[in-house]
């Protein structure tokens, strides 16, 4: 006999945000949101400072950063293939949070394939954030009847180690 899988235990990936953090405005942050835009394909949108910090010379209100965020899933499978291959396929276990969410980090976003070094541009890293969860999550999220998702209907850390190593072929190091 054989078990059938419920189609609401099986773990997608909804959205992929992509960060670039500089720091401040004007040219270096144009040349952030490019990068972006070259990478992910997807129109990036300006993050801004939350908190004053005088030794950063960082301002409330002002643009410190960009992001983009993926939420097609051909796209998104495309750029992950490419994100694990600049690591090597393998990631820290410890990448993981307890909601199965993975978060890693690229140094050089020349070092993706078909990218080249642009000295009009320079050099940004970029972290990634994979948000995993089942099917049904929208009930959080939703404006009418929002609900709380229950505890054995969330992603774990080890079933998002689990399904990145199916459906990617990753190493995880465990530390």
């Amino acid at each position: 006999m054989s078990e059938t899988v419920n189609p609401m235990s099986i773990p997608k990936i909804s959205k992929v945000v992509v960060n670039i953090g500089v720091g401040e405005g004007g040219d270096r942050l144009s040349n952030a949101e490019n990068v972006l835009k070259l990478v992910t394909g997807v129109e990036p949108i300006r993050t801004l400072g939350k908190q004053q910090n005088r030794d950063l010379k960082v301002r409330v209100g002002f643009p410190i950063g960009c992001k983009a965020t993926m939420r097609n899933p051909e796209s998104i499978k495309k750029f992950l293939t490419d994100a694990f291959w600049v690591r090597e396929n393998t990631i820290p276990s410890w990448n993981f949070d307890k909601s199965g969410n993975l978060s890693f980090g690229i140094p050089d976003y020349t070092d993706f394939p078909d990218q080249k070094y642009d000295p009009d541009i320079g050099i940004f890293g970029m972290d990634i954030n994979i948000v995993l969860e089942r099917p049904g999550h929208r009930v959080s999220r939703r404006r009418r009847r929002s609900a709380k998702v229950p505890q054995n209907h969330r992603t774990t850390a080890d079933e998002a180690r689990a399904w990145f190593v199916e459906n990617y072929s990753l190493k995880i190091l465990e530390e």
